[in-house]
């Protein structure tokens, strides 16, 4: 194993679970979710007091890009102060963008896999001047209860 500069990781290796933790997501054999412990920790920070702070936090909500609803544009307000040259002004828009994209992470849909049995919803968030995106959903009754999807 060491010739071609590999190692064995058997103490990392889990064999059989239902599911896992990587990379700050809840990988099972159905879905891919925010794990919430990493969110956690991000809703008992304080309101960013620099801008270093900003873009640590947009940096944290572009990874979970697939799972917020119009994230370019609930962040538009955030990024705006990343421009060179702006003095950090925490509006009361800027404000809630922060508090916004909190309670967004926690709510998040779950990815689901596709089911061509069910009809297709197709989500555009085209801000234009604040970025494009898009997300294919499906909407399932789980347990009596409508569940929105988007599909991974």
């Amino acid at each position: 194993m060491h010739t071609y500069q590999s190692q064995n990781f058997t103490e990392k290796v889990q064999i059989g679970q239902q599911e896992l933790l990587e990379l700050g997501k809840k990988v099972s054999g159905l879905s891919v979710a925010i794990d919430q412990n990493k969110v956690a920790a991000v809703l008992k920070k304080p309101l960013p007091r620099n801008i270093k702070e900003i873009k640590k936090y947009l940096g944290f909500a572009s990874y979970y890009i697939n799972h917020i609803k119009n994230v370019s544009h609930i962040t538009s307000s955030l990024y705006k102060l990343c421009s060179k040259g702006l003095v950090l002004e925490i509006t009361k828009e800027r404000r809630d963008a922060y508090e916004r994209i909190k309670h967004e992470l926690t709510n998040a849909p779950v990815p689901i896999l596709n089911d061509f049995e069910l009809p297709f919803e197709l989500y555009i968030d085209a801000s234009c001047s604040q970025g494009l995106g898009a997300a294919l959903h499906h909407r399932q009754i789980v347990d009596g209860e409508p569940r929105e999807g988007v599909i991974c």
